[in-house]
């Protein structure tokens, strides 16, 4: 082919590497309703024109495309944001086209400093603002910009010349750049992101057996129980509710307390060996209460500004009526009997693996999904998924979905303790949230690293952890030889590192730490096999602490991101430092008005160094005292660029779990944790004008 018959000419910009996207577009990145996405691209030309780098969004159900301008942050790298308003699915490219407008302004200025004759340049630049006056002239709305630019030519004309820091200057170059682009613009492929509710986001979690709720030590709970305990629930600061599977429990191989093979006749069993007579995932267990009495919990709990959250668990018992209705959606052995679970050498023989692979799997699947759909139309709109990486990566592919396409409010938590790759897999299948590994970090670089991988590098562009210290499986070493400085610690920790954290409860804060046997993660007497009866007043109780923990989560905004986290030296590795602070999306849309924002250096993110934000808003540091036995102190060394500190004025650091403040200068200060007194420190960042010192560090 000709050079001649090629029409238009071919674009000269390139843009590469756009960020966030997930496998090439296959998954979706994650969003949140409300908060600045940030979006990255190279983008370069030859030669030494400027470039207009924008990024183009809009959600799946409207057709026009939104546009926010890109500004360059070095090394041929730019950056953007676009902020979603609603839940659902967003798409977005990065664009890039020659601004010949600023190419125009900037080697005028440079003509200028050098002391050239302008008058020529001058009427460059007066033609491109009429050439955009005539487009704006042939657009139905373009008439007020037309006059501005006709009058902003003829400023020019007669020798005015722009300032690209003064806004109407700015405004009128953005025009000129709306309307008189030419050239081919480079488009990147359209990416998606899946924006979802707040709640994704931040969210804290309390998990409680309702069978365990009476008042009564010698009475089975119930649903009623646990609206009796909302208040509690509420006070400890939790939003999200998480309840086990409230299904009839079958009878065939029941297992007995403490994971006995044999149950004796009062046992209740395992709620995860779901289906009986009465039912199976669709019904509920009688002893916990009627489908009334669910409702009622359902609304007190919105009441209470709770959420009530359902353990999804695609496994049956024996006694399931999808045993006998549909065998063929089950595993069968040579000798025709239905496989049961297995993980050799262990046998869970009160529990049928449903197969989804049989040659009914569409069936299945579609039976599962209404499974899904009967308990959104009861109200539930959080789901915590039991084993999810125990069913075919294809299935949930298809089920999320399905699912958020009708219901976009829907959380999924995946319940996933396994290998990193399968755990990634199932968050870019559509989990909203994910279990981690946290349970099990406990050293300083260990947690570091895994904190830095999960906020800082591309895995947190789809996974969002949880953080547990604790679930009704797994009682940690650490806790186990533990105390309630432990317990604290961990709770600490989870509550500050995480936006989205959870506690099995109430053994958490009843420093719960007996194991059934040496090695063992099996809580001893653990509810999963048996009724216990909690005393909620035990002396024991680190719920105050808990409380206070959870009410500053939910005043601090900086601790309900994890994206802002970011480590600071200190010169004892038993101490660990990390700061958070407001992303964007609180401060307002990032980007200068029109393509001058190419000209000079990118605006600043992050609170001004000069006055520091309100409360609410204001940067956190917490000092984490990783040794639950001894004291322990050193020398802080804070990065306050990172925090939007002047570092040449004093500041305060106001110990928010104490309530105590203190005055700090620069960047290096000392401090002193005593694990009998508290596990740390939670400091919020004032300026030293908003409030008196009380104290300082010694």
């Amino acid at each position: 082919m000709r050079v001649a018959e090629i029409a238009p000419a071919p674009a000269r910009p390139v843009v590469e590497d756009v960020r966030p996207r997930v496998e090439d577009g296959r998954y979706d990145a994650k969003g949140t309703v409300g908060d600045a996405i940030e979006v990255q691209a190279d983008a370069f030309l030859d030669g030494h024109d400027l470039l207009a780098v924008d990024v183009h969004y809009r959600h799946e159900s409207e057709r026009r495309w939104l546009r926010e301008p890109m500004v360059a942050i070095g090394n041929d790298r730019w950056r953007g944001h676009l902020i979603p308003t609603k839940t659902g699915r967003y798409r977005f490219q990065v664009q890039a086209r020659v601004d010949h407008f600023a190419t125009w302004l900037h080697d005028l200025r440079a003509r200028i400093a050098a002391g050239q004759d302008i008058a020529v340049e001058l009427l460059v630049g007066a033609d491109l603002a009429e050439a955009a006056a005539g487009k704006a002239a042939s657009t139905k709305a373009g008439a007020k910009d037309r006059d501005r630019l006709a009058e902003f030519a003829t400023d020019v004309r007669n020798g005015f010349i722009p300032d690209p820091d003064e806004v109407n200057d700015a405004i009128l170059a953005g025009l000129v750049a709306k309307y008189a682009a030419t050239g081919a613009t480079t488009s990147s492929p359209i990416y998606p992101i899946r924006v979802e509710r707040e709640r994704a986001r931040f969210s804290t979690w309390y998990e409680m057996f309702p069978r365990s709720a009476s008042s009564d030590p010698k009475a089975h709970g119930g649903f009623l129980d646990v609206i009796d305990r909302l208040d509690y629930v509420r006070e400890l600061g939790a939003d999200v509710l998480y309840l086990p599977p409230i299904h009839p429990i079958g009878i065939t191989k029941r297992k007995g307390r403490n994971g006995a093979v044999t149950a004796e006749t009062a046992d209740v069993g395992s709620p995860w060996a779901i289906g009986a007579k009465e039912g199976g995932h669709t019904a509920i267990h009688p002893a916990l209460g009627t489908e009334a009495e669910f409702g009622k919990l359902l609304g007190a709990a919105r009441d209470a500004g709770i959420e009530v959250a359902l353990d999804l668990a695609f496994q049956c018992s024996p006694d399931h009526p999808w045993v006998g209705e549909h065998p063929e959606w089950f595993k069968h052995r040579p000798d025709g009997s239905i496989r049961y679970a297995e993980n050799p050498p262990k046998k869970y023989e009160d529990i049928y693996p449903l197969d989804f692979e049989s040659a009914q799997w569409r069936e299945l699947w579609d039976a599962l999904l209404d499974v899904v759909r009967y308990w959104i139309g009861h109200g539930i709109t959080i789901f915590r998924v039991d084993n999810p990486h125990t069913k075919p990566f294809a299935f949930w592919e298809w089920l999320i979905p399905t699912v958020q396409a009708d219901h976009p409010d829907t959380i999924f938590l995946a319940e996933a303790f396994t290998r990193p790759k399968i755990m990634k897999r199932l968050a870019k299948l559509g989990f909203t949230q994910s279990y981690t590994y946290f349970a099990w970090r406990t050293q300083k670089w260990e947690l570091v690293e895994y904190l830095t991988e999960l906020t800082q590098t591309e895995v947190a562009d789809y996974f969002r952890a949880n953080f547990w210290p604790n679930t009704p499986d797994i009682l940690t070493e650490q806790l186990q030889h533990g105390d309630r400085r432990t317990f604290t610690l961990r709770a600490l920790l989870a509550a500050t590192l995480a936006a989205n954290y959870g506690i099995y409860g109430p053994a958490f804060e009843l420093t719960e730490r007996a194991a059934r046997h040496a090695g063992s993660e099996e809580y001893l007497d653990g509810e999963k096999y048996q009724v216990r009866h909690w005393d909620l007043e035990e002396p024991r109780s680190i719920a105050p602490f808990i409380s206070k923990l959870n009410a500053i989560r939910h005043q601090q905004i900086a601790l309900q991101h994890d994206r802002t986290l970011t480590f600071h030296h200190v010169d004892n590795d038993a101490l660990m430092v990390y700061s958070k602070t407001v992303p964007l999306s609180t401060i307002g849309p990032l980007s200068t008005i029109g393509p001058l924002s190419t000209i000079g250096p990118p605006p600043t993110i992050g609170p001004p160094s000069t006055k520091l934000p309100g409360p609410a808003a204001a940067p956190v540091v917490v000092v984490a005292n990783l040794d639950d036995r001894h004291l322990q102190g050193g020398w802080v060394d804070l990065d306050l660029s990172a925090l939007g500190v002047d570092g040449s004025r004093p500041y305060v650091v106001h110990d928010l779990l104490a309530d105590v403040r203190y005055r700090w200068e620069g960047p290096h200060n000392f401090v002193q944790l005593d694990p009998d007194v508290t596990p740390g420190h939670i400091f919020r960042i004032e300026a030293i004008d908003d409030a008196p010192v009380d104290g300082g560090l010694k």
